[in-house]
């Protein structure tokens, strides 16, 4: 260990830490949880506090040699090389000031060692040059957007896209395989499993639109308002040159905030960035639902649909085959709605200047993010994309359903259809024969207008 000092004195701390003393009190204060900032979190502070440097030393606002310094020290953060440096608990201050303190304390010492060698020679002091014209309190916020923006473009939408493609295309492929419809768990009028496998896909376009829309707002960055939003020891510009670094670095359109105070004040944004991903979320469950229910089975159950095998099911039952891609889908979707609530309650707490939940909102944002991201690739990989139709199945479930005397109500009427339909179930035959037998149509007409395939184009069969 070795000793460290900050304003309030002395602290130990691991000899070979690039933190400091500030550092090692959050680390004594917060033994919370295993949690830790995010990889890509940890990249945007690298980046903000590399395009910082770059724009103080040509500025004149700090020495030139330093702010070289700085600006490669925080690029090794940004690409990585100091993840272990960064120690801290997700639960933490609420302005997530120990992080951006942490950042702060790595870049310094490991700038002091680019110029002299020694990375504990304080050449470069943490707060006065790595941390200048920037407070912790707009510098988290900042990242937050940053690092948002950069998973969802780089994790989230790919695997959205790959997901719907991989929908539409079984859409077509099942095209002209025929089957019950169902409402409310029960038979109903007759379609297509291509226009369930279209359906789902067009879910989840949807679904990529709506985060989509969300991107402009993050990428308005809080970078600028210092402590309250005002700006204070903030040259004039500083902010604004500062993001058109990140951005010209990241190749993300990121902007100086409209209004600092609401920046830093509210997490709206990512409020609303995170229903979004609820909304994601949401559709995801629905469709990975309906394929474990219609692949349920292989007897017993609705068994339409074939899913890949991909693991043994049962420690005591041999043979059994589970759903376990649907159910990998459907507890992401659970985490990220939770998510949500949490991102919700945090973005509430945004008292007079400044929210007081950032280091919570960061986490299960960007977790959202990336748990959507990989469960839809996986999903599209090991299940979507090998999926099966039983056709002869899906028929034989649609000609006994009762349901398509539906399309003889022009000829018979809704009650005459009613009857039909409860003595065909009552008596375990066909719709076709009782309405025969009952003299309402001929066995010609019944087969015409009980075409199942004509059924699911829509309109009046006949």
């Amino acid at each position: 260990m070795r000793i460290e000092r900050d304003s309030m004195g002395e602290v130990q701390v691991p000899d070979d830490a690039y933190y400091g003393a500030s550092t090692q009190r959050a680390v004594d204060n917060f033994p919370i949880s295993d949690l830790k900032f995010s990889r890509r979190f940890i990249w945007a502070l690298g980046l903000l506090k590399g395009s910082a440097a770059r724009i103080s030393g040509p500025a004149g606002y700090i020495d030139g040699a330093k702010a070289a310094a700085i600006a490669q020290a925080a690029d090794e953060v940004r690409d990585g090389a100091f993840d272990h440096h960064f120690v801290l608990d997700i639960f933490q201050t609420g302005s997530g000031t120990s992080t951006n303190t942490n950042a702060n304390e790595v870049i310094a010492h490991r700038a002091s060692e680019i110029i002299s060698g020694d990375f504990l020679s304080k050449d470069v002091h943490p707060n006065d040059h790595v941390n200048f014209g920037q407070s912790s309190n707009d510098v988290i916020p900042a990242a937050i957007h940053v690092a948002a923006v950069a998973a969802i473009h780089e994790v989230l939408l790919p695997a959205l896209d790959g997901l719907c493609r991989a929908l539409e295309a079984k859409a077509a492929e099942f095209g002209d395989v025929v089957k019950s419809g169902r409402t409310h768990l029960m038979d109903a009028t007759p379609v297509t499993l291509g226009q369930e496998f279209g359906g789902y896909a067009t879910q989840m376009k949807k679904g990529k639109e709506r985060v989509e829309k969300i991107l402009p707002e993050l990428e308005e960055l809080a970078l600028g308002g210092t402590a309250v939003g005002s700006g204070l020891n903030a040259p004039d510009g500083f902010a604004a040159a500062v993001i058109a670094d990140m951005a010209a670095i990241s190749g993300y359109a990121f902007y100086e905030a409209e209004d600092h105070f609401e920046a830093q004040a509210a997490k709206d944004a990512t409020v609303n960035a995170s229903g979004a991903l609820k909304t994601v979320a949401t559709a995801m469950f629905k469709v990975a639902n309906d394929v474990r229910w219609l692949a349920s089975g292989p007897r017993t159950g609705i068994a339409e649909i074939k899913l890949p095998s991909l693991q043994p099911g049962s420690s005591i039952m041999p043979g059994k085959v589970n759903p376990v891609m649907p159910e990998m889908v459907m507890q992401v979707a659970a985490q990220v709605i939770g998510n949500d609530l949490a991102i919700t309650w945090g973005g509430a707490h945004g008292n007079f200047e400044l929210n007081v939940m950032m280091p919570l909102i960061a986490h299960n944002l960007l977790e959202s993010v990336g748990l959507l991201g990989k469960a839809a690739e996986t999903f599209t990989e090991k299940c979507v994309s090998g999926i099966e139709a039983d056709e002869d199945r899906a028929r034989e479930l649609a000609e006994r359903n009762i349901i398509v005397v539906t399309a003889l109500n022009p000829q018979i009427g809704y009650d005459n259809g009613a009857v039909a339909a409860k003595e065909a179930f009552a008596t375990g035959r066909n719709v076709a024969d009782v309405v025969v037998e009952k003299g309402w149509l001929t066995a010609e007409e019944v087969a015409e207008l009980l075409d199942i395939k004509r059924m699911t184009e829509g309109g009046v069969v006949g």
